[in-house]
Parts: C-alpha cells; structure tokens; sequence
C-alpha cells in the first residue's frame, strides 16, 4: 500500500546489492512511495550484485562510487542533483565490510590493516558522505540522513567480530554530524538498528544463523525483515518525522529490550 509519503522527494542510496538486501528493499518502497533517487555502490559491489536490474525496475540511473573516496563521492553529489534536478532529501548509508570476518580472523587475531579498511569503509565512510552533502550544501531543509546499524555497537556478541567496533563508531558519526547538520542546514541523521537480517553480507558472519534464531526467540514480535526495516526508513524520510534526529532507533521486535523471553528459559530448563 501506497501513501505517496515521498511524493517529489529526491535522495541517494548506497548498497543495494540484491533482492536480499535492506537497500534494495527500501529503494522499491522508496519507489512506491513516489521518491525519485540515483542508486549507488562500489564498482566491485556492482559487478557482483544486480543493481541493474533494480534501477530499471525504478526507472533510476547508477552512479558508482568508492564511500571511502572523497573524489567519487563529490561527483557522486554533484552528478545526483544534476540527474534529480535539484537538491537531495534523503540519504541511505547501507554499507558493512568487515575483512578480519570474511577471512576468518578472531577478534583476538586481528590483522589491523584490514580492521582499518573495514572501519573506513563500514564507519567512516558515513562521515564522508555527510561531509561532501554539507559542503556543497547540497541538502534540502528537513532533510533525512540514515544509516543502518545493528545490536553488536552496544552488546557483545563473539562473532560479529571488529563490525561491532564499526557500528559503534558509525552511531557516533551520526550523533556528532547530526548536530551540526540540524542547527546548520535542519537536516536529521539517524541510525536504525535493525534485526539480524539474512543479507548477503549478513550471512557472512559466523554462526548467522544462531544469531537470526536467538534473536527471534528473544524478541516478543519476532525479527523485522528487510522490508519492515525499508518501512521504518521510509518514514524517517517522509515529513512525519520531522524533528526526529541524532537518534540511534531500534527496529528489532523489542530484542533491545529484552532481558530473557520466556522461549530461551525452557530452552535452557529442557530435560
């Protein structure tokens, strides 16, 4: 069901990949919702997902760019308000890499040159987007920033490895940069926290899917999907959220809140 909530609005998407992923998903409802966008990921990302196929299914162009290059993200904007005729409403950061967790390396192991290339491009890189929009003023007022985060920034869990020092620093980004965007340009930042999700990059996390049926037990309304986390994005796009910024929100099924659920005390007082 569609509300027109975006209805000539404009934006930026990073990290679509493919069906599966959360970007993907909040691009066709972004679509529905009647926002126009400029679809983007890495060069390396393109050649292997199919964004393609989603630009053409949203009547948008794509524009590659490296998150961590402040050249590629300066035309990135530049050519984006260019393609959308003027300036960007909102933006989706949903981007994650971690190579410490793609080779296997333990947290107590880890090689730090590729700790630094995973926290530029998973953390970092977030900074560097929001740096390029805001001196190039190339944000509408009451414009909407999000990015997306997960549990692990505030609670350890073992295998999600250096990610969980990504995340947190990414909310931090948000916080910091979403000051000075809302009392300079009243633009909000957000980060959503979502439900482990079976992404494509999600499920390269060891032990994934311990994670997705823990946290399913834990949480009184159950896991939210990729499209629950696109909903939830939409409105942080749309005007009904106006003076909602700086905020990390969670859209986990009340996992967050969650001491023990009844489902994991008979799990664990099984004879």
């Amino acid at each position: 069901m569609s509300y027109n909530l975006l209805k000539g609005k404009r934006g930026i998407i990073f990290g679509a990949l493919d069906e599966n992923s959360i970007a993907w998903k909040t691009a066709e409802r972004v679509h529905e919702e009647g926002g126009t966008f400029v679809l983007t990921n890495a060069p390396i990302a393109m050649r292997m997902g199919k964004i393609r196929d989603l630009a053409e299914k949203t009547g948008s162009e794509i524009i590659p760019a490296d998150a961590t290059s402040a050249e590629d993200l300066q035309n990135l904007v530049d050519k984006s308000m260019e393609i959308l005729g003027g300036k960007i409403d909102f933006v989706l950061h949903s981007i994650g890499m971690s190579v410490n967790v793609r080779k296997g390396r333990h947290y107590t192991d880890l090689n730090y040159d590729w700790m630094t290339k995973g926290w530029d491009v998973s953390a970092v890189s977030f900074h560097k987007v929001m740096q390029t929009l805001y001196k190039a003023d190339a944000m509408s007022e009451w414009g909407s920033i999000v990015a997306l985060t997960y549990m692990a920034a505030q609670r350890t869990f073992p295998d999600y490895n250096d990610m969980a020092d990504n995340k947190s620093y990414l909310e931090s980004i948000a916080r910091s940069f979403g000051y000075f965007f809302g009392k300079d340009k009243k633009v909000r930042v957000n980060t959503i926290s979502q439900s482990p999700t079976p992404t494509t990059a999600g499920q390269g996390v060891k032990g994934f899917g311990g994670f997705i049926s823990y946290a399913e037990k834990m949480s009184p309304l159950g896991n939210a999907t990729a499209l629950d986390c696109a909903n939830y994005t939409v409105t942080l796009f749309s005007d009904l959220t106006k003076r909602v910024t700086m905020q990390n929100l969670y859209n986990d099924g009340g996992f967050s809140n969650t001491g023990v659920s009844q489902e994991v005390i008979e799990r664990f007082t099984e004879e």
